[in-house]
């Protein structure tokens, strides 16, 4: 049967149609013209453009920087992964700020470090929001330790635990901070040392938390985060907490973070550690004894348990010590697979059994308890967390670990970290959103990303080197030493020492001195000290905030350092004009880790060495030879005192992975191109 005709629209009809249509088309246009007049990224980091006429008085346009923000920007259009190795003074942040912005979605930034974090907030985004995106929501999201936990400081408030004066004197002040306070991050304050223990009692742990139970949490700061994050377009991360977040993800807990779809990682490199961490499981003395003390500290402030719980929790004390003592003395890792766990098990099985009893005791005592309060509940469930734990990395037969025990100080750890991380980014990272951007100024060996591609589980994505910013051949130097014995020859640390000592005449002080082992930095400390007059400092000597503080301000200053100092450091201008590495920084291969994952190439019937090894010490000799050139104006000496980079073949990889810096061997030119320094300093001067 036909289909009936249509009935013709009336004249009124036809002219309300028409009148419908006008602001769906006007809707159109408008979009239209206003993506015509969203500025490109040409015409952002482009000669003369937006950025150029925003910044101070001499901002440089620079090339890298543009390519780079092209690239992202198309990245976040086309919906792919992007690596990009980005030198010192590309002017990355904003290469991938503004893109992330313009691309309309919500957009994650992972940092390493907090401070970084910070400084992208405090420095960047106020700019951003200034002169680019008036509107732009941005939050910054932290672990919960870092913030202040109310319900806490009232119920302390009313309770006589406060240990001193001084404490006394950090929570009067806490206490007047909280009352204006928008963020209760712990950074705000000043006046509380790094260790206090005061914070511990009052920071918004996870551990510690009763949630939506507790009667501070519509005015929690952990929650006013949270809120922040859910409403904002940025959220700007450390990698701790992005991968916290897909661990709990993982089995099955309340994510920390809002829904996004696009990652950009800062200081890529350090992904696969920080990952490795999070995916691993760990046990130390400080987590049963920090239950106890919170057990303790709830039982006072609820006024709960009494003398029976306090028991159960001096009971617990006991039981720790007496198991954790059990281990060896020596510092650092050590391995603790199958045959050594089940030996270690068979030796002291009772104050095993004793330990896992008392934290069972103690779980059992606060079950007994009639109305207990939300406080007390999540102690037990701690209890039962850590049992598991310490159960799973003593008998656990499970391949894909490495398993290990290290004693640090005072603290024993036990620890199971994943051999290989890569299928698990993969899946839960690279499959899982359809934007990672990765950033760093050590990403690629060689010129290549396969190193980075093969660990972290990427499949594809683009990737570029960008040029570099600085004139390396003009403004550094790098000297490697024509007549020093082999690293592992028993003259080699006088030789140095000499070598080093003439150095630093050379450059007037003004060095980082940075080793691979402690024993190795203080016994060249040690040898260098009568040779030489400028001041010396040594790593553990100080906290490293404080000992980088003397540094920028001491003349002639020169840190003896060692990893830890590598990275994440910036001391611009004269006062640091050379850097000297005693040795290629391979990890050390007894680490049980690396040595886990070497063992499971080789089993691959592949070479770990080169595969491995050497990518990981070349990404390394690269970050800490980043610590001298920081501006354009500054020059300085690259120093390897390690004779394999000059004799053995895989060097060719080192040096071909370093920028193009000017080589010497010959200690006269170092003295030529410091006193050429010099001049040009007094001319500016």
């Amino acid at each position: 049967m036909s289909r009936p005709s249509p009935k013709p629209k009336s004249a009124s009809s036809a002219a309300t149609a028409r009148a419908d249509a006008r602001p769906a088309a006007s809707a159109a246009a408008a979009a239209a013209k206003a993506e015509e007049l969203r500025p490109t990224i040409a015409g952002i980091f482009g000669p003369g453009g937006h950025l150029e006429k925003a910044m101070p008085a001499g901002y440089e346009h620079r090339r890298s920087q543009l390519e780079m923000a092209e690239l992202v920007e198309e990245a976040f259009r086309a919906k792919r992964h992007l690596i990009v190795e980005a030198g010192t003074g590309t002017g990355k942040t904003l290469a991938y700020l503004i893109p992330a912005i313009l691309s309309g979605r919500r957009v994650v930034v992972s940092t390493a470090t907090k401070s970084l974090q910070e400084q992208l907030y405090a420095k960047d985004v106020p700019f951003l929001q200034k002169n680019f995106a008036p509107a732009l929501k941005v939050a910054v999201m932290k672990g919960r330790a870092n913030f202040l936990c109310r319900q806490k400081l009232h119920q302390i408030e009313e309770q006589p635990v406060l240990k001193g004066l001084e404490e006394l004197d950090w929570f009067t002040q806490i206490r007047d901070w909280e009352r204006l306070t928008e963020t209760g991050d712990r950074a705000e304050l000043n006046f509380l040392p790094d260790g206090a223990d005061l914070w511990t009692r009052l920071d918004a742990r996870r551990e510690t938390c009763t949630g939506q139970k507790c009667p501070e949490f519509q005015r929690c700061f952990v929650t006013t985060m949270h809120q922040k994050a859910a409403d904002a377009d940025l959220v700007i991360v450390n990698h701790h907490l992005f991968f916290a977040d897909l661990a709990l993800r993982e089995d099955d807990f309340a994510s920390i973070l809002p829904e996004y779809s696009a990652v950009v990682f800062d200081e890529a490199h350090e992904i696969e550690d920080v990952a490795s961490d999070y995916f691993g499981r760990q046990v130390s003395n400080y987590r049963f004894e920090e239950l106890a003390r919170d057990a303790e500290q709830a039982v006072r402030l609820t006024g709960q348990g009494g003398p029976n719980l306090l028991r159960r929790v001096n009971r617990l004390r006991d039981r720790e010590r007496e198991f954790f003592e059990a281990f060896p003395q020596r510092e650092g890792r050590s391995p603790f697979e199958a045959t050594a766990r089940a030996s270690f098990l068979e030796q002291h099985r009772g104050s095993f059994d004793e330990l896992v009893g008392a934290v069972k005791a103690l779980e059992m005592e606060i079950a007994a308890l009639p109305n207990r309060a939300e406080e007390l509940v999540a102690i037990a469930r701690r209890g039962a967390e850590l049992r598991g734990e310490i159960g799973f990395l003593l008998e656990s037969e499970e391949k894909n670990y490495v398993y290990w025990y290290e004693r640090r100080g005072k603290g024993v750890f036990l620890a199971a970290t994943p051999i290989d991380v890569s299928g698990m980014l993969r899946e839960r990272v690279f499959e899982a959103l359809d934007t990672v951007v990765l950033t760093s100024a050590t990403l690629a060996v060689g010129g290549r990303f396969d190193y980075l591609k093969q660990r972290l589980g990427i499949q594809t994505a683009q990737e570029r080197v960008l040029p570099q910013e600085f004139d390396f051949r003009k403004q550094a130097l790098l000297y490697m030493p024509a007549q020093l014995p082999d690293v592992r020859d028993p003259g080699f640390a006088e030789r140095a020492a000499e070598e080093i000592a003439s150095l630093l005449e050379c450059t007037e002080g003004r060095a980082f001195c940075l080793f691979t082992s402690y024993s190795q930095m203080n016994q060249i400390f040690e040898r260098v000290r009568p040779r030489v007059r400028f001041p010396l400092l040594l790593q553990g000597s100080s906290p490293r905030s404080a000992l980088l503080e003397r540094f920028r301000t001491t003349p002639g200053a020169v840190l003896f350092a060692t990893a830890s100092f590598w990275q994440g450091v910036d001391v611009p201008g004269a006062q640091l004009s050379c850097v000297i590495v005693d040795r290629l920084p391979f990890a050390v291969p007894s680490d049980p880790v690396v040595a886990a994952r070497v063992r499971s190439l080789q089993e691959d019937g592949r070479n770990a060495f080169a595969e491995y090894q050497v990518p990981e010490a070349v990404l390394a000799l690269k970050q800490g030879f980043g610590r001298l050139i920081r501006t354009r104006s500054d020059r300085g000496i690259l120093v390897i005192l390690d004779s394999r980079i000059q004799r053995m073949h895989y060097g060719r990889i080192f040096l071909e992975s370093l920028p193009d810096y000017t080589v010497t061997r010959d200690i006269a030119e170092v003295r030529r191109f410091m006193h050429r320094g010099r001049s040009s300093e007094h001319v500016s001067s």
